[in-house]
């Protein structure tokens, strides 16, 4: 199995706040919806991003929720999230591409809710959510994807995540399995809004030096 990575991201109010919170008496009540954010970033050691010059990415953000998928009209929130994830891309050197150019990567977003706390391990994290994906809904028909590395993570879910996984096309095999090289998650208090849509795509981004097309 390959090796992979997992980085929390939290702001240095954050951990002030628990390194100080003897000194107060609910410390987590006080924190700002920026402070409660936590991005996690997950991906393939053994790729390497240099080798991938085009993506396309789906043009709709699917809803998961307690499991089930979900389809719904863009809304504003969708498409500020889907253009902060291009504009990172483009900073980082990939071409955009539609679907028939044959992309070198795959980009879903998916806005995904459960009420549930516990312990999940890659590659079962999609499956987890059971099998709620269309590969024809997300733009990439025939193929299934999945995630080859192991490890584990806690997660509770409260109000709901923001998941951008990003797909190798371009190493596709015959059996029809497209690996997943980048997953990034986006967890806390009021994610879903267009105007923090930029900044919080750039933390995971910023979590990520090596998605880089001159790498």
């Amino acid at each position: 199995m390959k090796q992979h990575k997992i980085y929390l991201a939290l702001t240095g109010s954050l951990l002030g706040i628990v390194l100080l919170g003897s000194c107060a008496k609910d410390p987590l009540k006080n924190m700002t919806n920026e402070e409660s954010r936590i991005y996690i970033t997950n991906y393939d050691s053994s790729a390497h991003f240099g080798s991938f010059q085009t993506y396309s990415i789906t043009d709709s953000v699917a809803v998961i929720s307690n499991g089930a998928l979900q389809k719904r009209t863009l809304t504003a929130t969708d498409a500020a999230f889907i253009q902060a994830v291009k504009d990172n891309m483009a900073e980082r050197g990939y071409q955009l591409v539609a679907n028939n150019e044959h992309p070198d990567l795959g980009i879903n977003i998916s806005s995904v809710f459960n009420n549930q706390t516990g312990v999940i391990s890659y590659p079962s994290y999609w499956g987890y959510y059971g099998s709620y994906w269309d590969p024809y809904y997300w733009g990439f028909g025939g193929y299934d994807y999945y995630f080859p590395y192991v490890s584990y993570a806690v997660y509770q879910i409260r109000e709901g995540a923001l998941s951008i996984d990003m797909v190798d096309l371009k190493d596709a095999g015959n059996d029809k399995k497209i690996e997943g090289v980048w997953n990034g998650l986006i967890r806390g208090e009021a994610i879903f809004n267009a105007s923090t849509a930029a900044s919080q795509v750039k933390a995971l981004f910023d979590q990520s030096p090596y998605i880089s097309s001159n790498h």
